[in-house]
């Protein structure tokens, strides 16, 4: 946004900053905060402390950077009064597990290190972010945020480098933090979120997620609903194999439930179907239109009810069937078997359009990360402290809200 357009949602701002940033006591942080804020929807090639002050004419750059560097503010009020203004204003959105690489050239900006991101698509130098964020069709907004730290980084680790406590105490890391796989921290942000009194429609992720069976078995024990992505190699039995054949006279104990034979990647389970269990499915109308109709989404998927195997589902069900779940997988035509596959434990009336629907809703996520990043400045933080990366990230999260809401509101023509 240009500065005429600041200045036109300068009220807006004011009041959504105030509430918001109300955890924020000491003198000028709260200004602060509305200033950073203005810096980071301000058009410009880098959104880091320097050049947002520059545009801004009026914070000076030593402030600004011991606002968000060294000033000792707590991040989990400000984020807690963000997911519950969005998520009453999305009005129950679905929660989405993602993470995201953000490059770096140097090796002192805390947790850095050579790692895969889906961002360069390879092992390079980044950081990794893992976000939650509340989703519908229409709106998103990440609103917690973990920053992944590598085995290099963690000094119990046989991984970890030499210089591992100097680089950490440089950092700022706090001790208790280690490495964590990012399917926990994603758990720790959603039993924060349950704790703030929060639920989810349901909650949606990639492979990297869903591959995990204590992920999808910590979701169940939460009661969440979920339709995550997942590897066509997870495992499962079909639904016909369960209980043992024994009849049961009401004498001694229940005959215990049997998986005598191993479980089967989905994969094969779906070949065995065949192509011609595919169906059409439309699951909603795209943003893109041809001869000024909308361009509806659909392919061909297949439906199987199945019951998930892997040893942490099946060391929680010992003596009892496995739980049913929803097998999904896109199967389009010509291709040779499918390219996608889904679980998701969602009631087995759920109409199918329901089922794809919200599998799919994760593509919101690179529609948040690519505004978050390009246009907010989420990658362009120089600072090189724990505390100021979490600062940072937060303040992201808030202007992308900010923008979110005005969108929202039908008496306001938001700037994109």
């Amino acid at each position: 946004m240009d500065t005429v357009a600041v200045r036109q949602l300068s009220d807006d701002l004011s009041e959504y900053v105030e509430d918001v940033f109300a955890s924020l006591r000491y003198s000028g942080w709260q200004d602060r905060a509305g200033q950073y804020l203005r810096g980071l929807m301000l058009d410009g090639r880098r959104k880091s402390i320097q050049p947002m002050a520059a545009r801004l004419h009026g914070p000076h750059e030593q402030a600004l950077n011991h606002f968000v560097t060294n000033s000792p503010w707590d991040v989990t009020p400000v984020r807690r009064r963000l997911a519950e203004r969005m998520s009453e204003a999305l009005h129950g959105p679905a929660w989405a597990i993602d993470d995201t690489g953000l490059l770096k050239y140097g090796t002192a900006s805390p947790c850095v290190a050579r790692q895969y991101t889906g961002t360069a698509g390879k092992i390079t130098n980044c950081q990794v972010a893992v976000s939650v964020s509340l989703v519908t069709d229409t709106a998103s907004c990440p609103v917690d945020w973990r920053l992944f730290l590598p085995e290099a980084w963690d000094p119990a680790s046989s991984k970890a480098t030499a210089d591992v406590v100097t680089r950490r105490r440089r950092a700022q890391i706090p001790d208790q933090v280690g490495h964590t796989p990012k399917w926990r921290l994603a758990l720790a942000m959603i039993d924060e979120l349950l704790g703030w009194g929060l639920r989810p429609r349901v909650l949606v992720a990639d492979a990297g997620y869903g591959d995990a069976g204590k992920f999808r078995q910590a979701l169940a024990e939460r009661d969440i609903d979920y339709a995550v992505q997942v590897a066509h190699t997870v495992t499962a039995y079909p639904l016909s194999i369960g209980r043992t054949r024994v009849p049961y006279c009401g004498d001694g104990p229940y005959p215990k439930k049997i998986y005598r034979q191993p479980a089967r990647p989905v994969r094969d389970l779906l070949l065995a179907a065949g192509p011609g269990a595919a169906r059409r499915v439309t699951w909603r109308n795209s943003s893109r239109r041809r001869t000024g109709q909308p361009v509806a989404m659909s392919s061909k998927f297949v439906f199987q009810r199945v019951r998930p195997a892997g040893p942490a589902i099946r060391s929680a069900h010992l003596g009892q069937d496995l739980p049913e779940a929803w097998l999904i997988a896109e199967w389009p035509t010509g291709e040779p078997e499918p390219v996608k596959y889904w679980l998701s434990n969602l009631p087995a009336t759920t109409p199918k359009r329901t089922l794809i629907r919200l599998a799919k809703l994760r593509w919101r996520i690179e529609h948040d990360y690519r505004e978050v990043k390009t246009g907010l400045g989420l990658d362009h933080y120089e600072g090189r402290t724990w505390q100021g990366w979490h600062h940072h990230t937060t303040l992201v999260s808030a202007a992308h809200a900010f923008l979110t809401l005005q969108r929202l509101d039908p008496k306001t023509r938001a700037p994109e």
